[in-house]
């Protein structure tokens, strides 16, 4: 294995690989309607990498030391015949884990099929359990009970499911305590997402953000936790143990406590791009190196190139400004 470093001392260990930039919501904080409308024009499909493509690069990843994958989107489940995707990437040397991240919409029809693959962990995304609130967040109307009904057909089938919630002041904070105690009594790991400036069309500002030191003391309120140890390096969620029922819980804090420091993740989007940064303005094109068949060995030394040239911590020097201005890739496109 070529196990490598960037600029700032930090190995390759997670690569987050989007399917599709479509996506069935307009979450406000992702794909706002607005933006993203009935005439929006999504990459065709010989633009999107295949899934030959997508293993070869994840084989290659692998190499340099990645060992998590994460099949993200847009809404990874609108990419057909994703269990094939999930079985070839099963079988790569060195990949020890494989997680989905899903709005959960199409998980009753994919979930089976997915688990059968050899996919074992999913996380979920839901901002609210209240009716008209998640209707709203979600563009689409789409009502909680739904996307619950799923979460729980998933867990019987033996997912290891965490649920991410993306907290916006004036928006969901009112659900903090309510999802907390929901999935606290199915013990489902529930993690709080400080609001973030990825992309430019979610109006972020940081007086949107409600941070992880008040979540946690709208928690203690209602419930004793303590911290828990980091699982491994690198891992974004502090973790916190009820300590009734030893149920987890987790704070995802980009923006007031940046884990730039310890990020091991890259990001490879639907057409085949390879960002080191949630937050990047640009791309390196893998796609295109793929389809002027290089040989394994050049493609291995050009992602060693740019992994080793990498110097992000954009959550380190975050100010209003910066967010304001910096033309950031969108999370639909690049995936969380």
């Amino acid at each position: 294995m070529n196990a490598i470093t960037d600029l700032l001392g930090r190995p390759i260990r997670d690569l987050r690989i989007s399917v599709t930039d479509r996506c069935n919501f307009r979450c406000s904080y992702c794909m706002p309607k607005e933006v993203f409308g009935d005439d929006y024009v999504f990459l065709p499909k010989d633009q999107l990498l295949s899934f030959e493509e997508i293993e070869r690069i994840a084989k290659l990843f692998a190499e340099l030391g990645v060992k998590k994958l994460r099949l993200t989107g847009g809404e990874p489940l609108m990419r057909r015949d994703l269990p094939e995707l999930v079985e070839k990437l099963m079988a790569i040397e060195g990949i020890e884990d494989i997680g989905l991240t899903t709005n959960g919409v199409l998980l009753r029809q994919y979930a089976q099929p997915l688990y059968d693959a050899g996919l074992r962990r999913l996380n979920m995304s839901l901002d609210a359990l209240d009716p008209e609130i998640f209707g709203k967040l979600n563009g689409r109307g789409i009502k909680p009970d739904f996307i619950l009904s799923n979460i729980e057909y998933a867990q019987k089938i033996g997912f290891e499911i965490k649920v991410n919630m993306v907290v916006q002041k004036g928006v969901n904070e009112d659900e903090i305590i309510p999802m907390a105690a929901y999935f606290k009594a199915r013990g489902i790991m529930l993690r709080y997402i400080e609001f973030m400036d990825v992309g430019n069309d979610n109006g972020w500002s940081f007086k949107k953000v409600v941070t992880k030191k008040e979540i946690h003391a709208m928690l203690a309120e209602h419930f004793e936790i303590e911290p828990t140890e980091q699982h491994y390096y690198g891992e974004v969620a502090k973790r916190y143990r009820y300590l009734d029922n030893g149920a987890e819980v987790g704070f995802i804090t980009s923006v007031s406590e940046s884990f730039c420091s310890s990020c091991t993740r890259a990001r490879l989007s639907s057409d085949g791009k390879f960002f080191t940064c949630l937050f990047a303005t640009e791309g390196f094109d893998v796609r295109a190196l793929l389809r002027a068949n290089l040989t394994d060995e050049e493609l291995l030394s050009e992602i060693k190139g740019v992994w080793e040239k990498r110097s992000d911590r954009y959550s380190d020097e975050r100010t209003e400004q910066t967010a304001k201005n910096r033309k950031k890739i969108g999370m639909s496109y690049i995936g969380g």
